[in-house]
């Protein structure tokens, strides 16, 4: 009995608690930001003795194991105390989407994280459909999330869905299948009993039942497909108040949808999906196809759409924006008569020769687009960064050290691909997205173009500073260039 008291006593003076996650289980914060949070609530050890070296722990032991997974993202986890509370300094940079992230609790992915673009998906969505839906986003071959916030809007899911149905139906393989068809003539195996009682007797005599092998498309797998495309068109039917680019989708889908006319719409089981999967010679596109087959049966929505389970997935704003201002440039090119090249096609790669070949760093250039006549060159890198907005509010004297060390390896990168045009006249152009409301601001005042003279022997070099809005219509953000390059003689 003693033996027992004395057991009890010590066991109510352990100062030792169960640790429970906290509620709050999802980081959200823009691209190129920073949010602080405190470890100590995030991992919900504040009723411990001595939370802040426990959550220390826990921090370091979180940064580890998600380590790889925070690179896909693009972001950055450092710790820090500053005397009461131990803190999470996270920081994002040009890449969104949303990861799930191991929790040290549990070790299951119980933590999830969401990184948004800076500028709102209503802007995003017509930029996607003008720039034809040639980025979107990638889903990634990680746990589903387990739980986010509805931000990421149900467009976004589809035009993955239905642009991966596209590939997919551009790379779908014709197979032998067994058909049974009449004929007018002997094919195949002949059900010469079915031919002498029901086609002889009614005068049929070019009505043969022949059972062949026929070269056709996969009808099974096509069914699967038109399912899909007709849940996402049912999807997009309800999203008209996302914007007109919405009925663009709308065309996407039913384009596809005519496609797959001829077979008849069908939802997959599971065995069918392995089947295919189990097929020589696959490709990418054709298991990312079923892929996005799968997500349409199962109902799931991108990580970031809803409060349920959703799929992790990663967009590079960087190389986003570039093809913005990619298609920005082609409408200029149309309009001024210029021959457009693009890095994204490998159509300006100038390579390094070192010597010796085995010797040397970086072994070619690629500018983002150079845009030529026959005297002068327009070499344009697109970077997508806060730049713009912050010499904005201040002098260049004003701004952070590492804002103008980042700007100045902007210019001497641009400044060294002047050498590879070969027009007397040289243009080296720096653009940085902005709000419709700043481009607005800045057209309206004349100040969207800043430019400088490069003194140089034989050839004019000019450096241009402007901005473009992560919105409007390729014609009215291309119509300044065009005053610019006239005036330039272009």
């Amino acid at each position: 009995m003693m033996a027992r008291r004395r057991h009890m006593r010590h066991r109510s003076r352990t100062p030792l608690q169960v640790v429970k996650p906290s509620r709050d289980i999802c980081i959200e914060l823009d691209d190129h930001a920073c949010v602080t949070r405190s470890a100590i609530d995030f991992f919900g050890n504040r009723g411990s003795v001595d939370p802040a070296p426990q959550a220390a722990r826990f921090a370091d032991q979180f940064i580890t194991q998600n380590a790889t997974i925070l690179r896909l993202l693009d972001v950055s986890i450092r710790r820090d105390y500053d005397g009461t509370d131990l803190l999470l300094h996270i920081e994002s940079k040009g890449a969104v989407g949303a990861v799930p992230l191991i929790s040290p609790l549990s070790a299951r992915p119980d933590f999830g994280l969401v990184v948004q673009p800076r500028f709102p998906w209503a802007g995003i969505g017509p930029m996607l459909a003008e720039m034809g839906w040639r980025i979107t986003p990638t889903p990634l071959n990680l746990p589903l999330l387990r739980r986010s916030e509805r931000r990421v809007p149900p467009w976004v899911l589809s035009c993955m869905v239905l642009a991966r149905l596209k590939t997919l139906l551009d790379r779908l393989e014709r197979r032998f299948e067994l058909t049974t068809e009449m004929q007018p003539a002997p094919k195949g195996t002949v059900d010469w009993t079915s031919y002498a009682t029901r086609a002889l007797p009614c005068g049929n005599f070019l009505s043969i039942p022949c059972t062949y092998p026929d070269l056709r498309d996969d009808r099974q797998l096509k069914g699967a497909i038109r399912f899909a495309i007709e849940a996402q068109l049912r999807s997009l039917q309800t999203q008209h108040e996302h914007g007109a680019f919405i009925h663009r989708l709308i065309a996407l889908a039913d384009s596809l949808l005519q496609r797959v006319s001829n077979v008849r719409s069908h939802r997959p089981e599971v065995r069918d999906v392995e089947l295919w999967l189990r097929r020589p010679m696959r490709s990418a596109g054709f298991i990312e196809g079923l892929q996005a087959i799968d997500w349409t049966v199962e109902e799931r929505g991108l990580a970031g759409r809803s409060d349920l389970e959703g799929l992790p997935w990663t967009m590079p704003m960087e190389q986003f924006f570039e093809a913005w201002v990619e298609t920005i440039l082609r409408g200029v090119a149309r309009q001024t008569g210029g021959i457009l090249r693009s890095g994204r096609a490998r159509e300006t790669v100038a390579p390094l020769l070192w010597e010796p070949p085995y010797l040397g760093s970086q072994r070619s250039f690629v500018p983002d687009l150079i845009l030529e006549t026959e005297r002068t060159s327009l070499i344009v890198d697109a970077k997508y960064k806060r730049h713009w907005e912050e010499l904005q509010e201040g002098s260049w004297y004003e701004q952070s050290a590492a804002l103008r060390k980042q700007h100045r390896a902007d210019l001497l990168q641009v400044l060294a691909y002047a050498n590879l045009a070969p027009t007397p006249d040289i243009i080296c152009c720096l653009c940085y997205p902005c709000s419709q409301a700043t481009w607005d601001s800045l057209t309206a005042r004349d100040r969207l173009f800043h430019r400088a003279d490069l003194p140089n022997r034989g050839r004019r070099v000019q450096v241009w500073l402007t901005a473009i809005p992560m919105g409007s219509s390729v014609n009215l953000i291309g119509a300044p260039f065009i005053e610019q390059l006239r005036a330039q003689g272009f």
